[in-house]
């Protein structure tokens, strides 16, 4: 039987028991219902893989005592920092979920002139749990050893000062014909992602005098949630750890 892989943000100790945080405990005694005597593989962010046994068991508190730890060398030496529009449905849920399973270092909600969702107060709060929950399941599926952190909604402004500390910031669209094979080698990219209509000329113009490259990922239109997964793909094929 597979050992299930879960995430914990309660600190794991060799040689001792914790704990499991409220979510991990719900998902492991409510959802999965194990009980005490099994096996959990879990990870709390730190790079670490913890082995542990269930020791108690119940609805609403789970213990576990910690045996073992393991680096995980699941994650990337290329940062990628996503800018990624705002869209409808499951739309950017799974955008979430695939940008983790490429590796994404982290992912900011953007807000842009054509985007099709507004997110404010509450709303975006609910929004944000969500989507860092996708994260966190994406995560464990995948096996990195971190789960990359989702940023409340940006504007534009906001979003070119945030990305300013990446040595390569690239706006995807396809109104170029510059490709990411021209690039030289970078440690930490931004990518901005465009809504399901695309950036207008003013965002592309402003992105671009913010730094930021025009580049195409082929002659065909890609759809929002598409262009970040064969972005960050190319880009762990190129600089990352795709392909090794």
């Amino acid at each position: 039987m597979r050992i299930p892989r879960i995430f914990t943000d309660s600190p794991l100790t060799v040689g001792s028991r914790c704990d499991l945080d409220d979510n991990a405990a719900n998902h492991t005694g409510r959802v999965l219902r194990m009980q005490a005597g099994q096996s959990l593989l879990l990870f709390n962010g730190n790079g670490n893989d913890y082995t542990a046994t269930i020791t108690e068991a119940g609805k609403k508190r789970v213990e576990v005592e910690v045996e073992s730890a393991a680096p995980n060398l699941t994650e990337s030496n290329l940062e990628i920092v996503l800018g990624q529009t705002l869209s409808k449905g499951d739309r950017m849920d799974y955008a979430v979920q695939k940008a983790v399973e490429m590796g994404v270092t982290r992912i900011v909600p953007l807000a842009t002139e054509r985007s099709e969702v507004k997110l404010k107060g509450d709303r975006e709060d609910k929004r944000l749990r969500h989507w860092r929950q996708v994260a966190i399941s994406a995560a464990e599926q995948c096996g990195r050893a971190k789960v990359p952190d989702i940023l409340p909604v940006m504007t534009l402004p906001d979003w070119f000062n945030h990305a300013g500390d990446c040595d390569l910031r690239l706006v995807m669209h396809h109104r170029t014909e510059q490709s990411l094979d021209s690039m030289n080698r970078p440690t930490r990219i931004a990518l901005m992602i465009g809504p399901e209509g695309g950036l207008s000329q003013d965002e592309i113009a402003a992105a671009e005098t913010a730094g930021f490259l025009p580049v195409a990922l082929g002659p065909r239109v890609l759809r929002t949630e598409t262009a970040p997964v064969a972005a960050m793909a190319l880009c762990q094929w190129l600089w990352g750890d795709i392909g090794y």
